[in-house]
């Protein structure tokens, strides 16, 4: 049994979203929030800041920062839909950029598009004014329990 994830999974029961962020170190620096939306859905969102820029001339989020914000989307989903006290490994992560991040808030969902004993497969698209015109889209394969 993990610690780690009993305490995640008793924050997640109180959907004290904020202290889950706090416990997860990268999403923490980069500024991660996430809630429930009214229909019940995670919406993950990384509000604007300055020190996120890449390029300075556009000025565009960096793609790094995208990446990492996704693939933090996707890892917290999948614990938040889950009840397993091992924590998700990921396998395998494909991001395709399909426009520039602009300096403004970013925002994410995530679709779980298959799940079996050991493994799950996920889509996350990311945008800013319109979920229509994502920035980025991925697709993340984990490892969700690491014995027979």
């Amino acid at each position: 049994m993990s610690a780690f994830m009993e305490r995640l999974l008793e924050m997640r029961d109180q959907k004290r979203y904020r202290d889950i962020i706090a416990s997860v170190p990268y999403a923490k620096l980069m500024g991660v929030e996430f809630a429930e939306d009214d229909a019940g859905e995670l919406l993950f969102s990384l509000p604007f800041d300055p020190k996120n820029v890449g390029n300075t001339t556009l000025p565009a989020l960096h793609g790094g920062l995208i990446g990492g914000f996704l693939e933090n989307a996707a890892l917290l989903h999948l614990i938040w839909n889950r009840e397993s006290l091992e924590t998700p490994k990921i396998v395998d992560f494909s991001l395709d950029y399909l426009r520039s991040g602009r300096a403004q808030t970013l925002y994410a969902r995530c679709a779980i598009t298959k799940q079996g004993k050991r493994v799950a497969h996920m889509l996350i698209e990311a945008w800013q004014d319109d979920p229509a015109r994502p920035v980025a889209v991925a697709r993340a394969h984990f490892l969700l329990q690491t014995t027979a």
